[in-house]
């Protein structure tokens, strides 16, 4: 028997749900432990020992403990559970210029230790300025990247690639802090194309609390 999957986990999580969806997509059953970052879970010995950086997502797999979102995308990709890659090699390029723009830039001057460090600084309204105008800038960066690609079903094209799977939980957590996206029509275009999508559906935040409840 194979041994068991596991993912380290926070339901609202931005990087955890990029690995869900890619859990979801490669067929892959999964157990999840739950890492409560608003209770500071992330920071206690237990979790310190799965991951050092105190974050998420962690994933238990093939008797490795992987951490980095698009590192566990990767390892998925090259041990063939997924193909989300373009063949072309400037076309992989691009799309990973897209993906680090979101993951590497944009994601981590708006995660939960930032922003919980803004508001204890200069207050909640602060903090939701942060929020909404960080995310708001690198969005519409990131519009400007997809332009590159020629118009198709998916975020750089008709396949589904990794550039989908980090866009969709970013246009949530856009929502989520009231950042302006409908002048942004690739971005939006790539999310309602996923939207019924099952993988998508079963990795969104809802649905894991859902269950989780």
């Amino acid at each position: 028997m194979p041994a068991e999957i596991v993912l380290h986990d926070y339901w609202r999580s931005t990087a955890s749900w990029r690995v869900r969806i890619a859990l979801h997509l490669a067929g892959l059953p999964f157990r999840t432990v739950a890492v409560d970052l608003t209770a500071g879970a992330q920071t206690a010995a237990a979790h310190l020992a799965v991951n050092p950086q105190g974050l998420v997502p962690a994933l238990e797999i093939d008797g490795l403990r992987l951490t980095q979102s698009l590192a566990i995308l990767d390892y998925l990709e090259d041990t063939g559970r997924l193909r989300l890659l373009p063949s072309d090699a400037a076309a992989r390029a691009r799309m990973r210029a897209v993906c680090l723009a979101i993951c590497a830039d944009l994601h981590p001057v708006a995660n939960l230790r930032v922003l919980n460090r803004i508001g204890a600084l200069a207050g909640d309204a602060a903090r939701g300025d942060w929020a909404a105008g960080t995310i708001r800038e690198g969005l519409f960066a990131v519009e400007a990247l997809l332009a590159q690609f020629p118009a198709g079903r998916h975020a750089v094209g008709d396949a589904l690639t990794q550039a989908d799977l980090c866009i969709v939980p970013q246009l949530y957590n856009a929502a989520r802090w009231g950042a302006e996206t409908r002048d942004l029509p690739r971005l939006t275009a790539a999310a309602a194309a996923v939207a019924e999508h099952p993988a998508f559906l079963a990795a969104h935040p809802d649905a894991v609390r859902a269950e989780a409840a």
